[in-house]
């Protein structure tokens, strides 16, 4: 978990992420979306396969990257446990 929210505690990592929701992409395809370099995208990808946010699968001499929807189903179940019940009438005194 600590790797997880590692990753989810930079704005470009979460940029990363939503697009990664809309199809997957190679690591060009990702760096030219952002004003940084390469390298430093190489290395929010890592972070992101490290936290396995994300899969790579290389074709060719390409490598994409998608979303790992069960880890992404996993964390909302996590998250989801500490939701409290829904009380009739909160505003009443006890």
């Amino acid at each position: 978990m600590n790797s997880l929210f590692k990753a989810l505690n930079d704005q470009t990592r979460r940029d990363i992420l939503e697009l990664l929701k809309e199809r997957d992409m190679t690591a060009g395809d990702i760096a030219d979306k952002f004003n940084i370099s390469k390298p430093s995208i190489s290395h929010h990808l890592d972070l992101l396969r490290q936290a396995q946010l994300v899969v790579s699968v290389k074709e060719g001499q390409f490598i994409y990257y998608s979303l790992n929807t069960t880890v992404m189903d996993e964390i909302l179940k996590w998250i989801m446990q500490f939701k409290s019940p829904q009380k009739n009438n909160q505003n009443e005194e006890v």
